[in-house]
């Protein structure tokens, strides 16, 4: 059954070019139906009926977390029960198309309506504390602050922001090009700030970090290599606590603030939509929720009854 799952994983990495994030997501959903389906007795995908994956689903949503300690009476959200049934959905609509399986089982499956997260954006003040040089510089510190204006001026993914190579950016333009999800690219303007805080970086602090394996990554860490997501993320955590700024902050904050403020100062949805790399303006809609009194006040000016 593994077998198969990786055959998904190969059309998901080289004709569908998804993501890592997703394919290590579907991967490790698929595993865990694999392993559930071989200690119910089911020995290849043949042997998988909709009774299968109907017990499968209901077992997901009344099993607890997987971290420990598990929070009293908790159970999976009905965004990680959404996902093993868009997975399992996944699955076998490439194993139907490939003729790999006789039939597309999990055709029945309904995804459950998902809880729709407003998006967490900081305010105004925030963001200057946030974004404050800390001194005295250091190469370190001259990326960090090229890492976070960049994120706050473009809009930019964590995974954006780890893998954007020196030849993408267009300084003397003002823009970047970025390579999203799905290896779609997108233009994106920087910004007076963010594009002074590039170019020190890249005149004073990368040239101290580069070492001779070091790659093509715009942003180094301390020994000269590519950074982690999960060590750029810990840089945005360290940052907000110098800065004072209370509550967790996720580097997915700035580029909702980056949206939020775009909006409330009159930036189009369809633009937003395209600077984020949205596929869908359904997603950006989301943003329309995060600026109430904006919209009120357009509709007031504008509306001929407002």
């Amino acid at each position: 059954m593994e077998s198969l799952v990786e055959d998904f994983l190969q059309y998901l990495r080289h004709e569908r070019g998804q993501s890592e994030r997703t394919q290590e997501t579907y991967r490790d959903l698929l595993f865990h139906f694999v392993r559930w389906a071989v200690g119910d007795g089911i020995k290849d995908w043949k042997g998988v009926k909709l009774d299968h994956l109907i017990r499968y689903i209901q077992r997901q949503r009344d099993r607890a977390w997987e971290k420990r300690p598990a929070p009293p009476s908790s159970r999976l959200s009905n965004e990680s029960v959404y996902l093993s049934i868009a997975a399992l959905r996944a699955f076998y609509r490439f194993a139907e198309q490939e003729s790999l399986l006789p039939s597309n089982v999990a055709d029945s499956l309904t995804l459950p309506r998902r809880w729709q997260r407003l998006p967490k954006a900081l305010d105004t003040d925030a963001i200057t504390r946030f974004l404050e040089p800390i001194v005295p510089e250091t190469p370190s510190s001259l990326c960090d602050q090229a890492v976070f204006e960049l994120a706050y001026a473009s809009g930019l993914r964590l995974s954006e922001l780890t893998q954007l190579q020196l030849e993408q950016l267009q300084l003397e333009a003002g823009f970047v090009r970025v390579v999203g999800k799905g290896n779609k690219e997108r233009v994106v303007p920087v910004g007076g700030q963010a594009t002074r805080a590039l170019q020190r970086y890249l005149s004073v602090g990368r040239p101290r970090l580069v070492g001779p394996r070091s790659p093509g990554n715009v942003f180094l860490h301390q020994r000269g290599g590519e950074f982690e997501r999960s060590v750029m993320w810990r840089r945005f955590k360290k940052r907000a606590a110098q800065a004072g700024i209370e509550g967790a902050l996720t580097p997915h904050m700035l580029r909702h603030s980056f949206a939020t403020h775009l909006l409330e100062h009159g930036a189009d949805l369809r633009v937003i939509q395209e600077l984020l790399g949205h596929a869908s303006i359904s997603t950006t809609e989301v943003y329309t929720h995060v600026a109430p009194s904006r919209l009120r006040d357009l509709h007031r000016k504008f509306h001929p009854r407002g």
